[in-house]
């Protein structure tokens, strides 16, 4: 349950855990741990605890759940649906003091990382011993690795690498009442049970409290081609991405950006894209930003794969410099950052078969009008694996209407895709998990959760209507 007042026992019983300096009670402090990045999600928390370890993790879980208090695991609070903020007054488990990154293991090409290290750090880390991650994303600096695996994260380089899931070869966790599950040799074959890692990747911390994980490495590719490509029509942008998957080994990212929200980002920049038009109100304009990474250029073979595309191509533009290729970026990693400068946007990250993927560019904005006639549609996402961010904004930047929430992913489920590619079912969509998951999966769910958290005490606002 959640806690109102703070019995001052429990706080004495925490002190003498992870230090005076690190249970936080009073409001002004606390509030900062009770809002999203989006800002459309906030709640309150009496009570943050920062443990610096797993032993400290364990041994906070237990004094929590023999006191019946929830608890809601927070790592760079980066995600978009709700998933970890205290929404009925739940204590937050911050676990940001996880932030130590092992000895790369070189043989293996794996490392083990406490939850709290940021994505950037876990790459700095790696690339000293000329290795990297293999998920990228924007908010590298503040999203945490724990997070990501726990959200299943995914990110630009999912159609080379994967998601978060598939970079996870061992895993630690604290469950709901202080045990410690720690399986972190990291062997490629192992097939001793239930694989843990696979199954706390996107449980959202209602299973358990990930506070290391072991990561599986990837060669590093230094040399790189971005090309940044306009198209007429989305489904041109579809047919184009689908030649470059398969003509381009070294396909690393394939990143689309649609007509609305170029226009957005570019304002916000200051700066028009070199390539395309920006027609206002127009669904039709697709912007593509193709990269190639290898270990010799990359740039003939990405050159000629895009030469072949012919008449789909209304112009491209293609930058070898690491200056030039962040400028073509810029049009699509800053996209987030226009829409939150914007206003306060519903955020739908959804994947479509690629086969509806033009058609549900094309129909989405028609779906959004037909439940707010004043809302505006802005999409882009990660064309390499159907994966489109739909962002939503009232007038003036106010939140839209709730209705198009249900509308739109009402309309990816008929279409055959999935209402949640990246960030997890959180609290926003508890209401249309039925859309992609059967009365038999949802009970399996359930009995699961109750196995490892039989009195609810994790995160139980989220994920499990």
């Amino acid at each position: 349950m959640s806690i109102g007042a703070i019995d001052p026992a429990v706080v004495d019983e925490l002190t003498g855990i992870v230090g005076k300096a690190h249970v936080l009670c009073d409001p002004e402090i606390t509030a900062s741990y009770s809002v999203d990045w989006t800002r459309r999600f906030e709640g309150s928390t009496p009570l943050v605890v920062r443990p610096a370890d797993t032993g400290e993790t364990a041994a906070v879980m237990a004094v929590l759940a023999a006191a019946h208090i929830a608890v809601v695991p927070q790592g760079g609070n980066t995600g978009l649906v709700g998933g970890s903020v205290p929404l009925s007054g739940e204590a937050v488990l911050s676990l940001r003091r996880l932030d130590f990154c092992e000895p790369v293991d070189e043989l293996a090409s794996q490392v083990t990382v406490g939850a709290g290290v940021t994505l950037a750090d876990a790459q700095s880390h790696a690339a000293a011993a000329g290795l990297t991650v293999g998920v990228d994303l924007a908010a590298r600096d503040s999203a945490t690795i724990g997070g990501m695996v726990a959200t299943n994260a995914g990110g630009i380089n999912v159609l080379r690498y994967g998601a978060m899931r598939a970079q996870v070869v061992g895993i630690e966790a604290v469950l709901a009442n202080g045990s410690i599950v720690s399986h972190l040799a990291g062997l490629e074959k192992d097939n001793t049970g239930y694989d843990l890692g696979s199954l706390l990747a996107g449980s959202e911390g209602t299973l358990g409290v990930i506070t290391r994980v072991r990561l599986r490495l990837h060669p590093q590719q230094p040399e790189r081609a971005t090309a940044l490509l306009a198209f007429e029509t989305a489904q041109d942008a579809v047919a184009a991405a689908a030649a470059l998957r398969r003509t381009v080994a070294s396909l690393h990212a394939l990143e689309a950006v649609f007509d609305t929200a170029m226009a957005l980002v570019s304002a916000h920049l200051g700066v028009a894209p070199p390539v395309g038009r920006l027609a206002s109100g127009s669904s039709g304009a697709a912007w593509l930003i193709a990269e190639a990474a290898a270990r010799t250029d990359p740039s003939d073979e990405l050159g000629t794969a895009v030469d072949e595309l012919a008449d789909l191509v209304v112009d491209a533009a293609v930058a070898l410099d690491p200056a030039a290729r962040q400028r073509l970026w810029a049009f699509r990693e800053n996209v987030t950052e226009a829409i939150s400068a914007a206003g306060i946007p519903h955020k739908l990250d959804v994947t479509l078969p690629a086969a509806r993927l033009a058609e549900f560019v094309d129909g989405v904005p028609q779906v959004v009008r037909a439940a707010d006639p004043d809302a505006q549609p802005l999409l882009f996402g990660h064309l390499g694996d159907g994966n489109v961010h739909v962002n939503v904004l009232g007038p003036g930047g106010a939140e839209p209407a709730e209705e198009v929430d249900e509308a739109v992913l009402r309309y990816v489920a008929e279409l055959g895709g999935s209402i949640s590619a990246e960030h997890g079912i959180g609290t926003a969509k508890l209401g249309q998990l039925h859309l992609n998951r059967t009365e038999a999966e949802l009970a399996a769910f359930s009995a699961i959760k109750r196995a490892l958290d039989p009195e609810g005490l994790l995160n139980p606002n989220v994920l499990l209507p």
